[in-house]
């Protein structure tokens, strides 16, 4: 695992100095139970930040639901916490992966390597005797610069001019009943991009254990497998958050792709855009 720390790895190195960790916990039905679980208790050191105000912008017209925020805006965020260019950083949640993914990706997106998600999450790491407290950490200004690598993020122009591509693989990160338009709780149309393939984001996840971890490597390769025969992959979801997780196990795979982080939501506020309801 290239993208991952353990719940050991990161008891041994709480205190390094150039640690930097970051509690990524929400819940898209209550906006208020990250802040709630982080002040109950949260991994010792750990900063937070809040998914739909710090790693989303102010949603508009076009961008989606959770709209990525300028760069400008995601830098001062991170330097606000803390990270510099050196920092390691481990994000984490409970462990289904999806807040801490976001962050992670949108590290990545802004240059930044050494950017890591806790395999296990706070519940495993609290089973090992990982230390947690109520305590808010007094943090630093970071001087994180970011070198942006725009081949990781795409728009709703670049998929539409790809729909119906043999060489190419467009993933909807969504569950099935909504990647058929058989169930939409949230956007205002149902349905998925046209020729996109449904590989739901919780499919990478090892639920049978007493914690939630992504799946082994072999069970990732396999899942992913028929992948490998595409010149390329572009992953969205509903509005760019669970698209993340299949992005960072994809690239534990070795599987080079795209993430269009305004996904579903952003594709279907233009009107002219055509909807699907068949499974490819």
């Amino acid at each position: 695992m290239t993208n991952l720390v353990s719940p050991n790895w990161l008891k041994e190195n709480i205190d390094n100095k150039d640690l930097v960790i970051v509690d990524c916990r929400f819940d898209l039905m209550d906006k208020e139970y990250g802040k709630k679980s982080y002040n109950e208790s949260h991994i010792k050191n750990a900063v937070r930040v809040d998914i739909e105000n710090q790693l989303s912008s102010e949603v508009k017209i076009h961008g989606g639901r959770h709209p990525l925020p300028s760069v400008d805006d995601l830098v001062n965020t991170f330097k606000s916490i803390g990270i510099d260019n050196n920092s390691i950083v481990v994000a984490y949640d409970e462990g289904d992966l999806a807040g801490p993914s976001r962050l992670w990706w949108i590290l990545k997106y802004l240059g930044h390597d050494k950017v890591y998600v806790l395999n296990g999450g706070i519940n495993e790491f609290k089973s090992i005797g990982g230390e947690t407290t109520n305590e808010i950490p007094k943090t630093k200004i970071g001087n994180f610069k970011a070198t942006v690598n725009n081949n990781m993020r795409v728009d709703m122009n670049y998929v539409k001019e790809r729909l119906y591509n043999k060489d190419i693989a467009i993933i909807d990160s969504r569950e099935h009943k909504r990647y058929l338009g058989e169930f939409e709780p949230v956007d205002k149309k149902a349905g998925h991009i046209p020729s996109a393939k449904n590989y739901f984001w919780m499919d990478v996840l090892n639920k049978d254990n007493e914690f939630i971890t992504l799946k082994c490597l072999d069970d990732l390769k396999k899942h992913f497998d028929k992948l490998n025969d595409y010149k390329e992959v572009i992953v969205y979801c509903g509005s760019g958050i669970t698209a993340c997780p299949n992005s960072l196990a994809l690239s534990e795979v070795g599987i080079c792709h795209k993430v269009y982080p305004g996904s579903f939501s952003d594709w279907i506020s233009y009107d002219e855009n055509e909807i699907s309801t068949l499974s490819e």
